[in-house]
């Protein structure tokens, strides 16, 4: 992994992309020796507990206080709503030694604060600029597409589980990318909590909506027990079978 990637995970809700996000990073932390930025772009805000991370604030509640600001017209003239937004959002980042973390979360009020959407957006474009490798946990469903908040992205990774509206959302999230003109060097699917006999079945199905298959990830009590204690998936240990299977993928993708 030489260049700079931007790395998306999206699917439907609980289809596990946030776990699958949580388990590249612990693979790609052990064995790359990168820069990563991650970016929790779900306004559920779930992957800094998954992680085992704490932060005080979300770019979403930092944007809402510019909003505030502006209209009580506390921001001094001498400040640009950029310069408020980047002091704040450098201010949130939260740094850990192996990776840094930012949360978007979700905006209060009501307007239309497009301008200051278009300023977050190219904030956080030149923030992920800094570091080698960025790996954004989206939304879950189709929305995020809607938005065009995966433009430059390298690889689009789509995590489905073994349901029939699991595979529907991401065929949809293949053809919503085409409509809105995103384009991406690679998109793949990831297949979560299938059995191995399934994996070229679900390979067949990826091709005929215009994926690759990156792997399955099998279903593991590691994880399950890990997520209902709240205990940070980046502890697990290294003879779980979802952990070897995303070694697996990763070296793969990357």
């Amino acid at each position: 992994m030489n260049e700079k990637l931007v790395v998306s995970v999206s699917g439907k809700g609980g289809s596990g992309k946030t776990t699958a996000t949580a388990l590249i990073l612990k693979d790609l932390i052990e064995r790359e020796k990168k820069t990563m930025l991650v970016i929790d772009a779900d306004p559920a805000t779930n992957l800094p507990d998954v992680l085992g991370v704490s932060i005080e604030k979300t770019v979403g509640m930092v944007e809402s206080e510019l909003k505030e600001k502006l209209g009580k017209s506390e921001i001094p003239p001498s400040v640009t709503k950029q310069e408020f937004l980047e002091g704040q959002i450098y201010r949130i980042l939260v740094e850990t030694s192996n990776f840094d973390l930012l949360a978007m979360g979700r905006s209060e009020g009501e307007g239309c604060y497009c301008s200051i959407n278009f300023l977050l957006t190219s904030i956080i474009d030149s923030i992920s600029k800094n570091y080698d490798l960025t790996i954004i946990d989206m939304e879950a469903g189709l929305e995020h597409l809607s938005r065009r908040t995966d433009r430059d992205v390298d690889l689009m990774l789509v995590v489905t589980d073994p349901s029939r509206m699991g595979l529907q959302t991401a065929s949809r999230i293949r053809e919503l990318a085409k409509e809105v003109h995103i384009d991406f060097k690679k998109a793949y699917l990831i297949g979560n909590q299938f059995p191995p006999e399934s994996e070229q079945q679900l390979r067949i199905k990826a091709e005929e909506i215009g994926y690759e298959l990156a792997g399955l990830i099998p279903t593991d009590p590691n994880v399950a027990s890990f997520n209902a204690t709240g205990r940070p998936l980046l502890e697990l240990p290294p003879s779980s079978p979802a952990l070897i299977a995303i070694t697996k993928i990763t070296q793969r993708l990357f």
